[in-house]
């Protein structure tokens, strides 16, 4: 099913059967990929009395309680007030879910025994390009992240003036397959995730962060329309399922 998709005045044409899903599933056990020391999510059969909600154990239905972080056990999006002391719901500030994305794989580099992204790793990847939405796939880049402990690790991250650049050339959405933009223990700093909101200044209501997204391998770098799905939670963040889509050649 081929669709027109108009952008900035221009029209492309994607096949909307045939998604890149760049998200990381949910599961209810210690394979779940985890961050800031948590536990890993909990998918279990909900109980009350002698009702056990599983089929299998005779109960007419599966019916299952889960509990998890969404800043922690998987592909998420969050908006401004997950920084701010004044609420603010992802549900209610993300409200357009199409975007022109970049993909990208960038190797980070040895600052200071940290591995980051700076500005100058970004120009180079970017050359003159602007999207809307930025797909940030680090390198080296594996089915091991679908289940990494991030937990300790220090994780590469995005330095401020990385994340400036990206406001700077219009950026809306970035997505990365890592915990966080910011340094695993930065002491509260927030530098990356306050750059990219404009936390000192005019909030970026609209604009998003999603993390630990993953783009298999053969997902080539280059422009795709992004479909962000994102469950409907009032909350900074909620569990998400970002998609991508190829732009077909006329």
């Amino acid at each position: 099913m081929i669709a027109n998709v108009e952008h900035n005045d221009q029209t492309y044409q994607i096949d909307l059967l045939s998604p890149l899903d760049i998200s990381i599933p949910l599961r209810g056990d210690a394979q779940n990929v985890n961050a800031w020391g948590l536990a890993p999510p909990k998918i279990t059969p909900h109980i009350d009395g002698d009702f056990v909600g599983k089929v299998s154990v005779g109960a007419p239905i599966n019916f299952n309680d889960i509990a998890f972080n969404p800043h922690a056990h998987g592909t998420h999006t969050e908006c401004v007030g997950h920084i701010t002391e004044e609420f603010h719901s992802i549900n209610q500030n993300l409200d357009h879910f199409f975007s022109l994305a970049e993909l990208i794989s960038v190797t980070p580099e040895l600052q200071n025994d940290d591995w980051v992204f700076s500005k100058h790793i970004l120009e180079l990847a970017l050359q003159d390009k602007k999207p809307t939405a930025l797909v940030l796939r680090s390198m080296p880049n594996d089915r091991t992240k679908l289940s990494r402990q991030y937990s300790g690790t220090n994780p590469p991250y995005l330095l401020e003036d990385a994340v400036q650049f990206l406001v700077d050339i219009g950026v809306e959405h970035l997505l990365i397959d890592l915990p966080s933009v910011d340094k695993e223990n930065d002491g509260g700093q927030l530098l990356a995730h306050k750059a990219f909101w404009d936390f000192d200044g005019q909030l970026r209501k609209q604009a998003t962060i999603t993390e630990l997204i993953y783009v298999p391998n053969g997902v080539v770098d280059g422009r795709y329309f992004l479909n962000l799905q994102v469950a409907p939670f009032e909350n900074d963040a909620s569990p998400s399922r970002p998609v991508l889509y190829k732009i077909l050649e006329k």
